[in-house]
């Protein structure tokens, strides 16, 4: 798979969902246990997290559902 951009964009949690698919819950359940990448804290009560590493995360359980 080629990556698109190189950027690494900050995402919030309904980007985040979006992406996997998850709801909120199951995203900072799965955060806390530590299968799921960790959030940034880039000031006051925003939480983001990296598009990059959702995308990855995505990826990963895709091929371990696959094998």
């Amino acid at each position: 798979m080629t990556d698109v951009t190189d950027n690494d964009n900050l995402i919030d949690i309904k980007k985040v969902m979006e992406i996997i698919g998850l709801g909120k819950t199951m995203v900072y359940r799965l955060e806390r246990q530590g299968k799921f990448p960790p959030r940034y804290k880039p000031g006051g009560w925003s939480s983001r997290w990296s598009e990059r590493e959702v995308r990855a995360w995505k990826d990963e359980q895709r091929q371990g559902r696959a094998a």
